[in-house]
């Protein structure tokens, strides 16, 4: 099997150790290690461990399966919950040790690094587009009450999922996640 590029497990090796450790947790030497690079490599390839932080955060986002969220040729409202059942089955597979990157960087970061606060605001402004197409969707095929704005009705899904993966690793427990799904598919997306 042919190496990836040394960049490109830089970037995995970041993903890695952000995820499971934060931005303040994982430093330039824990990434280089993980992927098996001299220290001195990192500057070769990324100017900043924030830089570094960009990238990983972009490949967070291409973990999210979002497209899924607009894939017209599956019902609107089966597209939101295979969705938010995906992330709530990664979540009990990590064992609610890992929450979602943006928020967990957006809670440690974001007030001290403009270019990463910058770089979650566009990972969860495209994930809220995404959502507001499936529950725009869900509207337009009579599925969900259209008295309320759909990017509203987006947002909101969002707010309450980061809420609900805070609970759940806070717990350490599902517990928080039939509050989640019975609310937004038994009550708001009827």
């Amino acid at each position: 099997m042919a190496r990836h590029s040394l960049r490109g497990e830089l970037v995995e090796a970041a993903f890695e150790q952000f995820h499971a450790h934060g931005f303040n947790g994982a430093g330039v030497k824990d990434i280089t290690d993980a992927a098996g690079a001299p220290k001195g490599s990192f500057y070769n390839h990324f100017p900043s461990k924030e830089a570094l932080a960009v990238v990983a955060l972009e490949r967070y986002g291409s973990t999210l399966r979002l497209a899924d969220l607009k894939d017209s040729s599956v019902d609107p409202l089966t597209r939101l919950r295979r969705h938010f059942e995906f992330l709530r089955d990664g979540q009990l597979d990590q064992r609610f040790l890992r929450g979602c990157l943006f928020g967990d960087f957006a809670n440690e970061i974001s007030d001290h690094s403009e270019i990463i606060r910058e770089a979650i605001r566009q990972g969860f402004a495209y994930w809220a587009e995404c959502l507001t197409c499936a529950v725009a969707d869900a509207q337009t095929a009579g599925q969900v009450s259209a008295g309320q704005d759909a990017e509203t009705l987006a947002a909101f899904l969002l707010n309450a999922w980061e809420g609900t993966l805070i609970s759940s690793r806070t717990e350490r427990s599902a517990k928080a996640f039939k509050p989640f799904f019975d609310t937004v598919f038994g009550v708001l997306l009827r």
